[in-house]
Formats: C-alpha cells, structure tokens, sequence
C-alpha cells in the first residue's frame, strides 16, 4: 500500500492486506455492535423483492421511509475504520439498492406513477438526505496538499459539488470553481502547477523564512489573474455547475466574518475574493472587494470594509454551508499547523484516548477562555495586544474538523515556511501527500455520499424534463 502509485494500485494491496489480515470476514458479515445490521438486512431484502416484483409503489412508499444518510447507524465513523478497504458488505450492497431503486423510480419503467408525484418524491428525498460539501483549511504554501486530495476525488467521480476554502484552500477552490470539467485534470498535474508558480517572482518570493517582506497587491493580483478568469461567483457557477465559497474576515473592529458564494455575493469577483482571504495579517494589507454592476463594469463593493484570511475567524464555515445549501456532512482537507496538536482523525471516536482527547481539548479551550474574560479590562489598554488576544481566541474556539477527515501523515510542518517559497521536489510531494492521505478515504467518502449524489441528478433531470413544476424547488449544487 505504501509503494502505490494510484488509487488503482493501492486499492488492490488494501483489499489484499484484508484478505491476508482475515479482515475480509468482518468485511462480509453481517454482525455488528455499531449498527442495526438486522434493520439494514431486512430493508435490503424487501427493496429487492420489490424491485423483482416491478411493485413501483410500494418500492417508493419503502424509500420514503429509509433514505437518510446515517440511517440505522450505517454512517458511524467505526465501521470505515476496520477493514482498509469499504465497511461491512451489507451497507454497500444497501446503499447500492437503494440507488438501484430510486434510478428506476425516475426512468421510464416507473411510468405508472404520476410524473408529479415521483418529482415531489425526489425533491422532499434530496431535501431530507441533504448533502456534502469539500472544505479546505487555510493553508499557505501547504495548498498544495489540498490540489492532491481534490485530484484523487476528481478521479473517481466523488468530489462534491459544495465547496469551501480560506486562505490557501480558497485559491486551490476558486480553481475547481472556475475552470470547466475538461481543463481540471489538466490543470492539477503537477508540472503544470510548478510551471505556473516557477512563473510568478511575486507570490512566494517574498516570504523568507524569517524576514519576509510584504508583497504589493498589484503583484499578487499578476499572479492570481493567470491562475483565475475573471468571474463573478454567479458566472463561475454558471460556468462549471459548482458552488464555491470563499471565506473572508473583517479587518475592522466590530465587523463580523462573511462567506462570498453565488448565492449570497452573486456579483462579487472571485480574484478579489480569493485575494482578500489570502491576505494573512502582518504579511498582506487588508482587501478591498470588487463587484459588477448592472452593466458589467468593476465597482468597490462595501466601499469602507476591507478584508483579511478567512481562517482567522471561520476556517471551516460548518453552521453557514449548513444553512446556505443544506449540508449536512463535511469532508475536511485540514493542513493548518497549528491545530494539529489539538485534532486527530479518531478525535470523535469511542476509544478511551478519543475521549480523554476530547475532554482534554475541551477543558484546555474553557480555561483560555476564562483567562481572556478575566483579563478583559487590562487588555483594552492595550489595542494590539488586545487584538491579537481576539485573534488567538477565535482561532481556539474553532472546530477544525468533519464527518471525513483527510490529514498529512507529516504533522510537523515548520511554522515559519508555511508562506515560504516551495521547491519543485516540495510541491510534488505535497501533491502526492494529499493523494495518498485521500485514498484510504475514497470508499468512505463513495458509500456515504452515493445517494446523495443520486438524488441530486435525478432531480436535475426531472427538474429540467418538468412540462411545469409546482411547489418550491430546492435549490442545490449539481
């Protein structure tokens, strides 16, 4: 598994090391303490009768009642942690049903149910399920990390179409959210990346790794209008069918943090966006954002506000990705250094260590906070000790992980190069190492968002063949 090449290599030898580690048996028993694997077994069963029977009704009354993502427990984060490759036979084989079911439910063969009802049906299962989005921490130079764990999602067709990024995760979701499906592959190849950065004198030159020296905004703005067209979030949605976010924090004092999407900025430009969420305070000068007006020209938007790094207030924007598009489960590519101590891909689990973790972290984070309320007043006379104390608070106070965690297997990235000029060999190696550390995810992330992304283009496509549709429609990526 270590030697893999691809997903493709490495899937055989983890599916091998199963077999040869007598995981496999686990693999294709039912019998289970973290699910309802009697539930699930006999759900299973009765679609398939169903389906057999060509009973169309009764198969979609069945669905109504089953079809939420972590039904019976077939979504807790223990049952991908045993066997490398997949979980337990049973959800696979289930979930697989049930996308049967529904792919007929929305053909022709289905006919004998009226259009309209099958289309309520779709829209209220979508709305129930909700959906996943990608989110990427803030990142600097380690961006490239995040290009590799995208890479290996676009490859086997999973990457969701919500995505999220701040500082660096932005510049690496603007790519994924502007560019069209044909250019994307091309785009993410490594000599292609380090023949863009090779290009660029003022992205990365600045930064040494302990005197860096402030870069114009003109220069940065060179550089990102080679990597980014020149788009609103409305037309890049329009362009590519993918909803990005970009995540941005006030400058100013008393202002609060903004998430810029089609939905919520449609006319903001996206370069600004992604230049303002970049700009890491002490490092860049805060952003001032652009829009388009009713006649396309460039206009300042929100005149008096400037912006900085998203990550600073809202790394991860869980609660808004929740409300804007109905997400309801997170696939977080987390490289920023200075939470690693406090996370781990297990951090939820039911382990001894998982929890004492947990209570750890919990405890230290209520203790920096009592400290900061108890020396509130004596920080106010001094701004800047006081708008770094902020600062540092609103970063602990962060949740910095999700349902699917894809981290490095290097934790101990040195601070000081985190905006650092990297090498050729470096950003090959961060693209692999987000490849690598992607591919034990892969299935996990396959079995719990298949019926999602089943819903979403079954609806897409009733929604576009509709003679008239009736009622609201949920309005969704994809």
């Amino acid at each position: 598994m270590s030697e893999a090449q691809s997903y493709e290599e490495w899937r055989e030898a983890a599916i091998a090391h199963d077999k040869a580690s007598g995981v496999h048996e686990w693999v294709e028993s039912d019998e289970s303490k973290h699910f309802d694997y009697v539930s699930i077994r006999r759900r299973l069963e009765r679609l398939r009768e169903l389906r057999a029977s060509g009973d169309h009704a009764r198969m979609l009354y069945a669905l109504n009642e089953g079809i939420h993502g972590n039904i019976d427990g077939i979504g807790r984060r223990a049952l991908y942690g045993k066997a490398k490759f997949g979980t337990k036979r049973l959800i696979m084989d289930y979930v697989d049903e049930v996308v049967s079911a529904l792919e007929l439910l929305a053909s022709e063969d289905a006919e004998d149910i009226p259009f309209d009802d099958r289309l309520d049906f779709f829209r209220r299962a979508q709305h129930c399920f909700g959906c996943s989005a990608f989110v990427m921490s803030g990142a600097g130079s380690l961006l490239f990390f995040h290009i590799g764990a995208v890479k290996a999602m676009w490859l086997e067709s999973i990457l969701p179409d919500v995505l999220s990024g701040s500082s660096g995760g932005a510049i690496v979701g603007s790519l994924v959210g502007t560019y069209e499906s044909e250019d994307i592959e091309k785009l993410f190849e490594p000599g292609n990346l380090v023949h863009e950065i090779e290009r660029d004198t003022g992205l990365w030159r600045y930064f040494d790794m302990f005197r860096p020296e402030v870069a114009s905004i003109d220069e940065v703005y060179g550089a990102l209008e080679r990597l980014l067209p020149d788009l609103t979030f409305q037309e890049a949605f329009a362009r590519t069918g993918r909803h990005m976010n970009v995540s941005i924090a006030a400058a100013e004092k008393h202002q609060t943090s903004r998430l810029l999407n089609a939905i919520t900025t449609p006319n903001v430009c996206v370069r600004e966006a992604v230049m303002a969420s970049a700009a890491v305070p002490g490092f860049y000068p805060p952003v001032k954002l652009m829009a388009r007006d009713d006649t396309g020209e460039k206009q300042p938007y929100l005149k008096s506000r400037r912006w900085v790094d998203g990550s600073i207030s809202d790394d991860l924007p869980a609660k808004r990705l929740t409300r804007i598009y109905g997400v309801n489960h997170f696939i977080v590519s987390q490289v920023n250094p200075h939470v690693f101590p406090f996370i781990t891909d297990t951090r939820r689990g039911t382990d001894p260590l998982s929890i004492m973790t947990a209570a750890g972290s919990r405890t230290a984070r209520e203790w920096l906070n009592a400290g900061a309320t108890l020396f509130e007043k004596p920080l106010a006379w001094n701004p800047t000790l006081n708008r770094l104390t902020n600062a540092g608070l609103s970063i602990i106070n962060q949740d910095y992980i999700g349902d699917i965690n894809i981290l490095p297997d290097k934790l101990l990235f040195n601070p000081l190069k985190l905006l650092a000029h990297r090498s050729v060999e470096e950003v090959i190696e961060l693209i692999a190492m987000g490849e690598r550390a992607t591919w034990p995810k892969i299935e996990m992330i396959r079995v719990q968002t298949k019926i999602g992304r089943t819903l979403d283009r079954i609806v897409g496509q009733l929604d576009h063949g509709a003679p008239k549709l009736s009622g609201s429609t949920v309005r969704r990526a994809g």
